[in-house]
């Protein structure tokens, strides 16, 4: 049974959250609060977390931030009424899976739910590096190295970087990336979005002697970058 973390200070939304999933057979535990949360998660083991963005004691996006960086593999849905176009990309910046504003429908949520939740069972144990000697990705220290020099990565650009290199010489599609890095449908998240993400990381870890990332015109990326 899949252990779920319901973070909500609307105590009437939180209860009925917690009915609806139980009865759909989930195990929720809810927090009202950001300190809750943070005891919670260092307790018992979760296989996703709902968490509102406004909280009493503090904010969502700083507690997704360190779940991330705890957890980087738990995912995470944004439940909120920030429906704000610069809040949803903050949200997908810092590795949520999903950004679900409310109102909303159970089914819908339920389904991104069951999205996430199948994307995680079905990914490969975390815990790969890969290194050309100029270039060094630790996925389980979520870190990046160019030239000796530590790179700032955000989540998303990890989740990027695992999939281009998990498939070296081989050519993803614009919507695999998407899906890989957010729902199955692309929600909240365009082409262009992900042309921005692409440039932006490439700036990061590229430079004129070291191209890693070749653009498919049409169709998306391959992963150049070659081991020692």
């Amino acid at each position: 049974m899949k252990r779920i973390l319901v973070v909500e200070d609307d105590l009437a939304l939180s209860a009925g959250l917690c009915f609806e999933l139980d009865t759909g057979g989930y195990l929720t535990v809810a927090a009202y609060n950001c300190q809750k949360a943070r005891q919670l998660l260092a307790g018992d083991g979760f296989d996703l977390v709902l968490l509102d963005v406004n909280l009493p004691d503090g904010n969502g996006f700083d507690l997704c931030r360190e779940i991330k960086e705890a957890h980087p593999e738990l995912p995470v849905i944004f439940l909120t009424a920030n429906d704000l176009e610069q809040d949803v990309l903050a949200g997908f910046d810092l590795g949520a899976e999903d950004y679900v504003t409310k109102p909303f429908s159970m089914p819908v949520l339920r389904r991104r739910m069951e999205v996430a939740l199948r994307r995680v069972s079905k990914a490969e144990p975390f815990g790969q590096k890969w290194s050309d000697g100029f270039l060094t990705l630790d996925f389980t220290a979520m870190t990046a190295c160019r030239g000796g020099e530590k790179l700032a990565i955000t989540p998303n650009e990890y989740k990027l970087l695992r999939a281009l290199t998990e498939n070296a010489g081989k050519i993803l599609t614009r919507q695999i990336l998407l899906e890989r890095l957010w729902d199955s449908g692309g929600n909240f998240i365009d082409d262009h979005t992900l042309t921005v993400t692409m440039n932006r990381l490439r700036a990061k870890i590229e430079d004129d002697a070291h191209s890693y990332i070749q653009t498919v015109r049409g169709m998306g990326y391959i992963w150049k970058g070659e081991r020692p």
